[in-house]
């Protein structure tokens, strides 16, 4: 059996576990296989194996992918997951169906306006990408900030507000980590209980955290989006991005 269909079999076990200790049910939790660096024969073998949802992090690699499998297309659901420059949000905004690293209202304005140009599209849909940890290095609005940047999102054409998205600092330290997701957790549901009843709020049901090294811990604190990449498809090499 081909490696990443028994890979992608490992993995859905996890959720499916990681749920039922939290007392959830599994198909609250969707796999997003992030792709980034592997080719489009490997998305391709995810997706007859079952898997409809990938994410990427490098614009120009992700566009020639999807365009490489427009055939395809119907059956995929495209993920922007990385950090995304100004000049880099047209291409984004025409070609995937979510973008979970916006962190400033510029890129979702950008987006809202360029997802406009292309009126046969449905909305893009967004998550606002928390710095739950306050790493200098990693992009993302404070836990202070969420609630104002998610607001001014709302108001914007062409894009749905879905939810949060935030990469805690690493550590093995499983209660470090369930400590860091439950704070994103936490805003989450301040957001959602303050604007459940408003336009623009009622598509605001996604927690994208989670990964390989500590996807039991997100899905116990909430998660309904993992985001898994080696462990499904190997090894990863660098790229010029």
């Amino acid at each position: 059996m081909n490696s990443i269909v028994v890979n992608l079999m490992q993995v859905r076990e996890r959720i499916e576990l990681a749920a039922l200790a939290a007392k959830r049910e599994p198909e609250e939790i969707e796999l997003l296989a992030v792709s980034k660096t592997f080719p489009a024969s490997a998305v391709e073998e995810a997706m007859h194996a079952g898997q409809s949802a990938f994410g990427e992090n490098y614009v120009q690699e992700a566009v020639e992918k999807i365009e490489k499998l427009a055939k395809l297309r119907p059956w995929l659901i495209w993920h922007f997951i990385g950090p995304l420059q100004s000049n880099k949000t047209r291409e984004v905004a025409q070609h995937f169906d979510w973008v979970h690293s916006v962190d400033r209202l510029k890129i979702a304005e950008r987006l809202s306006t360029q997802r406009g140009e292309f009126p046969d599209l449905p909305p893009l849909m967004v998550c606002v990408q928390l710095n739950v940890s306050e790493e200098d290095s990693k992009s993302g609005v404070s836990l202070a900030e969420a609630n104002s940047l998610c607001s001014a999102i709302t108001a914007l054409p062409n894009v749905a507000l879905r939810g949060l998205m935030a990469i805690p600092a690493p550590t093995s330290d499983i209660h470090q980590q369930r400590q860091a997701f439950g704070a994103v957790q936490d805003c989450f549901k301040r957001i959602q209980a303050s604007h459940s009843t408003e336009l623009g709020y009622q598509f605001f049901d996604t927690l994208s955290m989670g990964m390989s090294d500590d996807l039991e811990a997100a899905i116990h604190e909430g998660s309904t989006m993992v985001r898994v990449g080696t462990t499904i498809f190997g090894k990863r090499d660098k790229i010029n991005k």
